[in-house]
């Protein structure tokens, strides 16, 4: 996913939010519930109680930008038993999300040879 910037850190909202909130409302969550400085280069991902749609808020050095996604027919593979609040996410994990992969029980194989 590109969205013209490289974020440092990336944090997903684990529970669902209302979908009305737009700029303002979702900094709202981020300083008051997450207790985040949003003007620090992060990526917020916030979701929908279906599921289907997905908000990402960051700051871009000249303002804030939204980015939204809206499945037509699956649902994101959301946590929902994390103790985690919010969540950090890799971009490799952000771009699983975004893929439809589960991010918390999605995890990278590492192999080395046997020497055989």
């Amino acid at each position: 996913m590109k969205m013209f910037v490289e974020p440092e850190d990336i944090y997903l909202h684990v529970q669902p939010i209302d979908f009305r909130k737009s700029i303002n409302g979702l900094l709202g969550i981020v300083e008051t519930e997450l207790e985040l400085n949003a003007f620090t280069g992060a990526l917020f991902v916030f979701c929908n109680k279906k599921r289907d749609k997905l908000k990402c808020l960051y700051w871009d050095k000249t303002g804030f930008a939204l980015w939204y996604k809206r499945l037509e027919k699956h649902k994101f593979k959301w946590p929902v038993n994390t103790r985690l609040h919010p969540m950090p996410l890799s971009e490799l994990q952000l771009n699983w999300l975004l893929s439809g992969f589960d991010v918390i029980g999605h995890q990278p194989l590492h192999y080395q040879s046997s020497g055989l």
